[in-house]
């Protein structure tokens, strides 16, 4: 299973997650190695925006790995977050009445910049430099192609560990989508510029390293977050570097996304040459140079003519990370097969419904036929006809077992709509999440959820990006989710600790490791209505998710 047609995902969730604004004042300057930086208050958090890691990426440094950041004199304002990176073009399927500013979450009030590096800090208003707290390091979704910090602050984290005496720091920072990040082709491979998104992450990761104390965060805590393609990348984080940390992070946290399988970066030549075709540069003696000495504007339109994450091959997307020898340097899930991951606590799950956002994107497939030849040319390239049959049987045409799950026939939007998002979410998200845990939870203490709230939404049940308020702290008034966050940052454990009084209902439940059931892992189920919880077990659909591994696993070993 090809890195295309994996993991590469979008995040989409309920109405952008901005609390109600506190007014705010001028706040404490922060003296770092490169220059100062004046956050602002807003009630009991303070928080740095807009702050550079590095140097523009522009110029000779476009597609390059980062650079350190430039020293200035003086005192920045950091009151505001700095300019969103490239947005890939998305054509959202606006179908049944749903309108894509009430799915996708979108508020980039700075603009679109290639300069675009930047990190943001939130901390208590109490906290000092050298207090060492625990940082959440949030990394975003967007299917590699879009997303911003922006979208998700980060106050109301902060804010609720207060709640609980249990402060935390939250980190947050930009870095390069789209081809612009995760350029392919073999000259890209060739110059060495793979990865430059994933690359963005790490240098973000050892800013935090050098400066988080200056804010009152402590260096050696370190929880790397994120949903969706966020979540993906912290879970190649894991992998890089055959498993050694390097002393960045010490836990993980997944909202829908694992190590995934992937490609090697010159699979992409085919966009990398239309690229090259639609921004004139064909016959350049150097590619790489004509492509860095267009401007941003005609760089970003030839982007655009290339698919989105809502064209008809959906999941099976055009840019994001691959096998590129240097920060890649195998398969994902031939490292975890061989043992080559960090080995720190994490805590990873999945909504139930992942796959129904995405199969709007092929409704005019309505026959077994069509559903046949769309997953073996899409998802499972050279699959035999006998193994694409065990496939069509393991996920039959039959609506009340399709996703959303446990809908019966409702939600059935086309013939072969609940089919597809069927096998998509399990491809995608939950079979790579069992087959990481499986192996993982041998070796370091695991947890897993699963996210079965709203599953009355219409077509799209408990869907893909549904449970970010649920871990930002404001989906819901119970503060679960954001707890679990917390407490794991604090004691690499989400269940609240014992003996302290905490107000959080987390206390009320435990959330068992995942290996404490051999035959029956255990997941911490959100259910409707909220704050309904309960834990269920990690048995649904084993025989088609393993056949569904089992395939990605030989089309690697072939490819």
């Amino acid at each position: 299973m090809k890195s295309s047609l994996l993991g590469l995902s979008l995040l989409v969730s309920v109405p952008a997650i901005l609390a109600t604004p506190t007014p705010r004042t001028i706040g404490p300057i922060v003296k770092l190695s490169y220059g100062s930086f004046q956050g602002a208050v807003a009630g009991n958090v303070t928080t740095f925006l807009g702050v550079p890691f590095a140097a523009p990426p522009v110029g000779n440094l476009r597609f390059a790995p980062p650079q350190p950041p430039i020293p200035f004199k003086g005192i920045q304002d950091a009151s505001n977050f700095g300019a969103a990176c490239f947005q890939q073009d998305e054509d959202f399927p606006l179908i049944f009445g749903m309108n894509e500013s009430a799915l996708i979450a979108s508020d980039l009030t700075n603009g679109i910049s290639e300069d675009c590096l930047f990190i943001n800090v939130v901390t208590p208003s109490t906290a000092s430099p050298g207090q060492k707290l625990p940082v959440l390091f949030w990394i975003f979704g967007g299917g590699f192609e879009e997303g911003d910090t922006s979208e998700n602050p980060g106050n109301t984290v902060v804010e609720r560990s207060l709640s609980l005496d249990q402060d935390v720091v939250y980190v947050s920072a930009n870095y390069r989508t789209s081809a612009f990040g995760f350029l392919g082709g073999q000259e890209a491979k060739d110059a060495g510029l793979g990865n430059a998104g994933l690359r963005d992450q790490r240098f973000a990761m050892e800013w935090v390293q050098q400066h988080i104390s200056a804010f009152g965060g402590d260096p050696q805590k370190v929880t790397i977050w994120g949903e969706s393609a966020g979540a993906i990348a912290v879970g190649l984080h894991l992998v890089i570097n055959d498993g050694n940390p390097q002393g960045l992070f010490r836990g993980a946290f997944m909202e829908s996304g694992s190590p995934i399988p992937l490609e090697d970066i010159t699979a992409k030549q085919g966009f990398f040459d239309q690229l090259v075709a639609d921004t004139g540069c064909t016959g350049s003696a150097n590619l790489i140079a004509c492509l860095r000495a267009l401007s941003f504007e005609d760089l970003s339109n030839a982007i655009d003519q290339t698919p989105g994450l809502f064209a008809f091959q959906s999941l099976n997307t055009t840019w994001g990370p691959s096998v590129d020898g240097e920060v890649i340097v195998r398969d994902p899930q031939v490292s975890v097969l061989e043992g080559k991951y960090a080995k720190v606590p994490f805590v990873t799950g999945d909504c139930d419904d992942e796959g129904t956002l995405f199969a709007l994107s092929s409704l005019n497939i309505t026959t077994d036929a069509e559903f046949l030849n769309y997953i073996s040319t899409n998802y499972l390239p050279g699959v035999g006809a006998a193994q694409l049959n065990l496939v069509a049987q393991a996920y039959p045409n039959n609506p009340a077992v399709g996703s959303p799950f446990g809908t019966g026939d409702a939600n059935e939007a086309t013939p072969e709509f609940k089919r597809i998002a069927a096998v998509q979410g399990d491809m995608t998200f939950q079979a790579p999440r069992r087959f990481f845990l499986r192996t993982a939870s041998k070796t370091q203490p695991t947890f897993a959820f699963l996210f079965k709230r709203g599953k009355d939404t219409e077509f799209l049940g408990s869907f893909h990006g549904s449970d970010i308020p649920e871990f930002y702290g404001t989906g819901t008034p119970d503060f679960i989710g954001t707890d679990a966050l917390i407490n794991f940052a604090h004691h690499l454990n989400p269940n609240a600790p014992t003996g302290t009084g905490s107000i959080s209902l987390l206390s009320q439940i435990h959330w068992p490791e995942y290996a404490s059931n051999g035959t029956h892992p255990p997941l911490f189920t959100f259910l409707d209505p909220a704050p309904s919880v309960a834990i269920t077990d990690d048995t649904f659909r084993v025989a088609a998710m393993d056949l569904l591994m089992g395939l990605s696993l030989e089309i690697d070993g072939n490819s």
